[in-house]
């Protein structure tokens, strides 16, 4: 186990070098995927099937796990701290009356300690990081406050009661930006388990996040798309989400923005904020256009455009005959988006 952890932090310090302080966005796996992966680099894991029907379960257990009088059910959602939850019922822990593809059942362990341990990659030092505990399970954050002297993610790994050491448990992420060269890894990404909001966007090379305002947000810049969203707040409203469009969006991709916008039933109001660098105003402006021949627009749009090209913009918008509210700064803008989504 000490050889397979050690090549994953070599593995880690040779892409150290080229880290670089961009948006973080992480690929999620099931933890039978988890522990199929940690199994093939030669850690230790339970003896476990991922089955998605009842004819599978009879086969799994007749052939994984014949001489076992019983066998753990692990439910295969993208959730963490599980453990913890408690639910109106009195339930403590779990996962109670969840819609879900397919279950993994697990060889049972007998325990006699659990321990935690997670290799993660560290942007102050750019590289590698180790964190290590005695204490593994539920609540693990909690112990750098009240046991600092006891930190030094499988978790746990786990010590059996015949010696062994075995990853109790997966969850494993994957850094987004490394999807071009990790293709086997995100071949195994769950698009059911993501937000479709983010999944069309990630289609169409748009950087979103979905929030739960009503002020949809279609900004290029990602300081430029916070701000948006702080001033949004400022106002009195609530954006419905981070959407940047980048500075070389094509005009498709702004109709596809777009597209991802209405799609949101809590949307009352799109505001589109665009200071024309690299990303210029005519190309927005003829994406909104075409996005409304594509798109039922039931919500008011607020425009505010500033930079290159901005005229040709404003003249394609005002030519389109569209219904648009138009501002003149950022400010303005806000103001006038919060009022529109109030009606």
């Amino acid at each position: 186990m000490r050889g397979s952890l050690g090549k994953l932090v070599a593995g880690s310090l040779s892409l150290a070098g080229r880290w670089q302080k961009q948006q973080l966005r992480r690929l999620n796996v099931h933890e039978y995927q988890g522990a199929e992966l940690m199994s093939k680099y030669g850690i230790n894991v339970p003896k476990g099937v991922a089955v998605s029907s009842v004819e599978e379960v009879k086969e799994a257990v007749r052939s994984g796990f014949p001489n076992e009088k019983e066998i753990v059910v692990k439910s295969q959602i993208l959730a963490g701290g599980r453990g913890l939850g408690t639910f109106k019922s009195g339930l403590q822990g779990g996962v109670h009356i969840v819609k879900t593809e397919e279950v993994y059942l697990c060889q049972k362990l007998s325990l006699v300690n659990e321990m935690y341990f997670a290799i993660t990659l560290d942007r102050q030092t750019a590289g590698p990081l180790i964190i290590a505990c005695r204490k593994g399970g539920t609540s693990i954050e909690d112990l750098a406050e009240k046991f600092p002297d006891m930190i030094i993610k499988i978790n746990p790994i786990a010590e059996t009661s015949d010696n062994q050491l075995v990853a109790a448990d997966a969850k494993l992420n994957f850094d987004d930006n490394a999807a071009f060269r990790q293709k086997e890894i995100f071949a195994l990404r769950d698009p059911s388990q993501e937000d479709p909001r983010e999944v069309d966007a990630a289609k169409a090379d748009l950087n979103y996040i979905g929030l739960d305002g009503e002020i949809g947000c279609m900004v290029n810049g990602a300081g430029l798309a916070m701000a948006t969203m702080d001033i949004i707040k400022l106002h009195g409203g609530t954006p419905a989400n981070f959407l940047d469009v980048g500075g070389n969006a094509s005009e498709s991709q702004v109709v596809e923005a777009f597209k991802i916008l209405t799609s949101d039933d809590k949307v009352k109001a799109i505001l589109v904020n665009i200071f024309g660098g690299i990303m210029k105003c005519d190309i927005i402006a003829s994406g909104i256009v075409n996005a409304a021949k594509q798109v039922a627009l039931k919500v008011p749009v607020v425009v505010r455009l500033e930079g290159t090209n901005v005229d040709q913009g404003k003249r394609i918008l005002k030519e389109s005959g569209m219904t648009l509210i138009t501002a003149e700064d950022l400010d303005d803008a806000a103001e006038k988006a919060v009022k529109a989504s109030a009606h």
